[in-house]
């Protein structure tokens, strides 16, 4: 795989900026990504060649147990949001959270997908993010399969929109395989500053 252009600048604002609202986190100079980037990086710029941005990637860990939970999840997606929102600098930031939604890919539960949940999930996000921070992880894995805690990234991603959030597009197809694709473009608009009235 080719290398990818990162943002040290941006890096390091994120990195002192979840520091001091009290995340622990690892720091790399150099990091090897996989599809969770690739795939959607591709989707977005077709056709291969060089991604016309810079990437700051921001792993989280839905595989080995102890796993954070979908609050805390969502939580650190406000931290960043308010970190991007804090960040001087002259540039447009588009956030992404990728991976599945229900699925499970081994076991006696393989090839679960659960579109109601999958449904109600994407309708949430929109709209209600924190009522997906009430399931805790044995609900989600009931609820999603064991590799739906995937949920977390999504759920962390519109944790950093801090604005008006409204759905541009969403799309949910289950093809003949043990997943489900889903997609969905949300808008962050700013939020109007209160006007301060004449006395």
């Amino acid at each position: 795989m080719r290398p990818f252009k990162g943002d040290p600048a941006l890096s390091w604002h994120l990195i002192d900026a979840l520091v001091a609202a009290e995340f622990d986190i690892t720091m790399c100079q150099e990091m090897l990504v996989d599809h969770a980037l690739t795939l959607p990086m591709a989707l977005l710029w077709p056709g291969g060649g060089e991604w016309p941005v810079r990437i700051v990637p921001i792993a989280m860990n839905h595989v080995q147990h102890p796993l954070p939970s979908l609050r805390r999840s969502y939580h650190l997606g406000q931290a960043v949001g308010r970190a991007l929102e804090a960040w001087d600098a002259d540039a447009r930031v588009v956030v992404l959270g990728t991976g599945g939604l229900s699925h499970q890919l081994d076991g006696q539960r393989a090839g679960f997908i659960n579109k109601a949940f999958d449904a109600m999930c994407m309708d949430a996000i929109v709209d209600d993010p924190e009522r997906l921070t009430r399931f805790s992880t044995h609900d989600l894995v009931r609820e999603a399969g064991a590799q739906g805690t995937e949920l977390m990234t999504w759920l962390a991603a519109r944790g950093a929109l801090t604005g008006i959030v409204s759905k541009a597009h969403a799309s949910y197809h289950i093809p003949i395989s043990n997943t489900a694709a889903a997609s969905m473009v949300l808008e962050n608009r700013p939020r109007q500053a209160p006007q301060a009235r004449a006395a």
